[in-house]
């Protein structure tokens, strides 16, 4: 499993010219869900992205988590993070998961960051959206528990 983590102060989410979802001062994750991914690289990222300390402290240091200001989270399926670009010119992505493993995985990632207590919101799933943030920092980081 993937994930691209933007700190931001506003995000929001269109389908078909309509916001369904959008956050204030937050994260936004971009999730790729890979073949093979189970719950346990889901409960590992939750807990990872909800407990990093991006945020600021009163002495300017990031020092703070989503959990700790009380901040939201913006999730966002997004297969094309699993993209495989070393041959030819137009990218592969059988590594990423079948859709409805996907899917499944998705809103299981979803659930879990709202049993934790954060105000979670999402796009929806193989929808053509139009994603807007205000990248705050810019703060951008690249999570793969393949790496763990």
């Amino acid at each position: 499993m993937k994930a691209v983590v933007q700190r931001v102060k506003n995000a929001h989410v269109t389908v078909e010219n309509t916001i369904i979802s959008n956050i204030g001062n937050g994260l936004m994750v971009l999730l790729g869900i890979q073949e093979g991914d189970t719950e346990k690289e889901a409960d590992f990222l939750v807990e990872k992205i909800i407990h990093l300390r991006i945020f600021e402290d009163d002495q300017e240091k990031m020092n703070l988590s989503l959990k700790d200001i009380k901040a939201e989270l913006l999730v966002v399926s997004q297969f094309t993070l699993l993209a495989d670009c070393k041959k030819g010119r137009r990218p592969s992505f059988t590594k990423a998961a079948a859709p409805d493993r996907a899917n499944k995985l998705y809103e299981y990632f979803i659930g879990r960051a709202i049993e934790s207590g954060v105000v979670t919101k999402s796009g929806q799933f193989q929808a053509l959206m139009d994603v807007s943030i205000v990248n705050q920092g810019p703060v951008t980081l690249v999570l793969d528990t393949r790496d763990t």
